[in-house]
């Protein structure tokens, strides 16, 4: 399986408290017509960390059972306990996910050794690729190159979705890894710098909005057309700074409810999208002839 290209962090629709499956099921169906390369579900835009786990694997299960093999699904099954993360790995694998997306253990602060031996454990646990998963601003917790280099050499670690927004970063681990791991950006501001400087996709939350879009730019850089994923990556830019201009994922929620993709509801402790937001979103959606 390819875990490369334009790959969508996929909203969690809710209705009345409960994911609302026959939103997701639409929601599938127009990511994968708008180009994607793949879906991660139940990922930080998904609401992973205050969905129950029933809720999880059943958003897992449906997503696969949608996507019905026409895209790679990808499943959110990282913990900060390693007993924890393995159980939804197995989980997931059960679902029929084809790979999983492994955070690094957020609040435990655990050294660069335990953080090997966190992911050494989960890829002896599972026959799914792994694509690790470093955002050191949600989990305090900051995976170096070198302990990515120490990785990729495993069995099964398939890929990193480097969130760090450290072009440094992205460089070391290409130079130390070269072609053992996929490079993927973990935010839409730096996809393209990352795909200049060796990565192979990016873990989108603009996609949720513009599937076309950043397919078009993976699409266009894997093809050396740096010119066309250029100007791709700016045609996203002012919707990606406001989806972002409160935490992810209240407004691309906002976003795709004024799309009438889904309603609205959110799960605490986030909170609704602010109507400055709301406002903000359906301006920009209107310039970009969406709405």
């Amino acid at each position: 399986m390819n875990i490369e290209g334009a790959m969508t962090a996929i909203v969690t629709p809710m209705r009345d408290g409960s994911p609302d499956f026959p939103a997701l099921e639409r929601f599938v169906e127009s990511q994968i017509d708008g180009g994607i390369h793949g879906i991660v579900a139940v990922g930080t835009t998904g609401e992973s960390a205050s969905l129950r786990v029933s809720e999880h694997i059943e958003v897992v299960e449906q997503t696969v059972r949608f996507a019905a093999g026409r895209v790679p699904v990808v499943a959110g099954a990282g913990a900060n306990s390693t007993h924890e993360a393995i159980a939804l790995s197995k989980a997931c694998e059960k679902a029929g996910a084809n790979a999983l997306l492994q955070v690094t253990p957020y609040y435990n602060k655990p050294s660069q050794e335990g953080l090997f031996r966190h992911f050494e454990a989960i890829t002896d646990a599972t026959d799914l690729p792994i694509i690790l998963y470093n955002v050191p601003g949600r989990t305090s917790c900051d995976m170096h190159a070198e302990t990515i280099a120490r990785l990729a050499a495993l069995p099964r670690i398939a890929a990193i979705k480097e969130a760090s927004a450290d072009m440094k970063r992205a460089g070391d681990i290409v130079r130390l890894c070269g072609d053992s791991i996929t490079l993927l950006s973990g935010d839409d501001f730096t996809a393209f710098p990352l795909l200049c400087l060796g990565g192979k996709g990016v873990i989108s939350v603009v996609s949720n909005v513009v599937p076309d879009r950043v397919a078009k730019m993976c699409n266009a850089a894997k093809e050396g057309d740096w010119a066309k994923a250029l100007e791709m990556h700016y045609s996203f830019q002012a919707l990606s700074e406001l989806l972002f201009i409160e935490s992810n994922p209240i407004p691309v929620k906002a976003a795709m409810h004024l799309l009438g993709m889904m309603g609205a509801e959110i799960r605490l402790p986030l909170t609704a999208a602010t109507e400055a937001t709301v406002e903000r979103l359906r301006d920009c959606l209107g310039a970009e002839g969406l709405l």
